[in-house]
């Protein structure tokens, strides 16, 4: 068995159900203190949902003649889980890692615990082939992404910013790829904003519709101006900005009542064309020209950021293309992750991990073939950014 394999499995079996780390952060802190890496905890949050987060960072020793600007490279990613869901449909338990027909099944197999053991043993590697690399390397881990996300990777990042660290590429493990690890990463995310509207009425007898008021008959027309409205063209990058109903409430339950208010949940998925305030606004022009009464309360969820192709990626597709022979395609699409919070102090951010057709899902599993090239492609890419800096040395 190899080293990434080993200990993505110790991983696996630690039942990390968001927000509990169940000990995956203790054992790889042990990992990174033999390689010399001084390991901090950020823990944070109530007692009874603490959030367990590690920032471990490899000192560099200035050895040059002449001073050096060390460029720091992060690896970023979330060792909690979704729930399992109903444990009599998996075929073998959730937290007892199997290997199966080519595969290594468990929770988190794909949903990142085998990237970050491709992290460390990627970074092992690294440094025993390459002792003193013109690179400063860390590692960001949480215990909180797949939940709120409010005391996780957010409340790092904002302790690095305030004690000055200057980060400058970050790869997050996020499973980007479609079919076989390296043909997709991602080098961006839209940003997310999300709506809770209510239109008010006046409740009355569906008889009486005279003596009442129905918001929802208000509120439709405005509704489906804001569901053909073209929000932005998108751009070479990213998508056309969308914008979503997910809910609608209203009514009393008595088929002969019209209500005095509906809700409507809606949200936006939005490219670096737009920002949140231009959408508010743009919203809020909607409903008060149709002559609503209403209130909306807005949830910025995350910014959208883009890396476009330089250093960072140039370094992650020669890696791919070295250890695949693929030629990877830059994508935008997909949710949000921790890397809307880390695009605010690191100019440079990609995410790169596995296939994600089984993440979240009953039997999630990741290709046992998939996982050397996955840690091979993570230690080519420090390769690569080494031998970018000596050439910027020379």
């Amino acid at each position: 068995m190899s080293r990434t394999l080993t200990l993505a499995e110790q991983l696996i079996s630690c039942p990390s159900v968001t927000p509990d780390d169940a000990g995956c952060l203790p054992l790889l802190a042990g990992h990174l203190q033999t390689l010399g890496f001084a390991c901090e905890t950020m823990d944070s949050g109530p007692a009874t949902l603490r959030v367990s987060n590690l920032w471990a960072k490899w000192p560099v020793t200035q050895t040059h003649q002449a001073p050096l600007a060390i460029k720091t490279i992060v690896f970023a990613g979330h060792t909690d889980v979704v729930p399992t869901g109903p444990l009599a449909q998996w075929r073998s338990p959730p937290f007892t890692p199997t290997q199966r027909d080519g595969k290594l099944y468990g929770r988190g197999a794909s949903d990142m615990k085998t990237s970050i053991a491709a992290f460390v043993v990627a970074v092992e590697e690294f440094l025993a082939a390459t002792p003193k690399p013109l690179l400063s390397i860390a590692f960001l881990l949480t215990s909180d992404e797949e939940g709120p996300s409010v005391d996780g990777t957010k409340i790092v990042i904002e302790q690095l910013k305030a004690r000055g660290e200057q980060l400058d590429y970050c790869i997050v493990g996020e499973p980007t790829a479609v079919k076989r690890t390296g043909d997709m990463i991602k080098n961006g995310r839209r940003g997310t904003l999300s709506g809770k509207l209510t239109v008010r009425g006046i409740q009355g007898h569906i008889a009486y519709p005279q003596l009442a008021r129905n918001p929802i008959h208000e509120a439709v027309p405005a509704l489906a101006e804001l569901a053909s409205t073209v929000w932005d063209q998108g751009n070479a990058f990213f998508q056309p900005t969308s914008w979503q109903m997910s809910n609608i409430r209203g009514g009393t339950g008595a088929s002969n009542v019209i209500p005095g208010d509906v809700t409507i949940d809606f949200n936006f998925r939005f490219s670096t064309e737009s920002s949140a305030e231009a959408l508010k606004q743009r919203v809020h022009a909607v409903l008060d020209r149709h002559g609503l009464e209403y209130a909306l309360q807005w949830t910025l969820g995350g910014q959208p950021f883009l890396t476009t192709p330089g250093e960072l990626v140039v370094a992650v597709q020669q890696a791919i293309a070295a250890e695949t022979g693929l030629k990877t395609e830059l994508s935008t699409t997909g949710g949000t992750s921790d890397g809307r919070f880390i695009a605010t102090l690191c100019p440079q951010v990609i995410e790169c991990g596995p296939p994600n057709a089984s993440i979240h899902q009953i039997d999630e599993h990741i290709a046992l073939a998939d996982i050397e090239p996955l840690k091979n492609i993570y230690r080519r890419t420090l390769e690569n950014l080494h031998a970018q800096a000596l050439a910027a040395q020379a």
